[in-house]
């Protein structure tokens, strides 16, 4: 199944935690906080400005990004978990 986010909407998948600390300790799954890190999958045509005009969103498909641990909706696709986030929820671009 496909998206297609609108205006300034981006879809992200959630990059998988470490399942064990640097020390060698295994995290239990109770114990793990939802990761604040994704790819970008797919984004929106851009925000839509007073003027009517469409400005292009900063982000791009492919793009690892930082969001808040509440921002965006969760959504399930094909038995996948994503999160849809407006841009304004993307804290920053994680460049390596």
């Amino acid at each position: 199944m496909k998206i297609r986010p609108l205006y300034d909407r981006v879809v992200v998948s959630r990059v998988a935690e470490e399942e064990k600390t640097k020390g060698g300790i295994i995290i239990p799954d109770t114990a793990k906080e939802k990761p604040v890190e994704g790819k970008v999958l797919a984004i929106g045509s851009g925000r839509v400005l007073e003027d009517g005009s469409i400005r292009k969103l900063d982000i791009k498909v492919g793009d690892r990004v930082l969001f808040g641990k509440y921002s965006g909706t969760e959504v399930t696709l094909s038995g996948e978990e994503h999160l849809i986030l407006r841009e304004e929820d993307i804290l920053g671009v994680v460049e390596k």
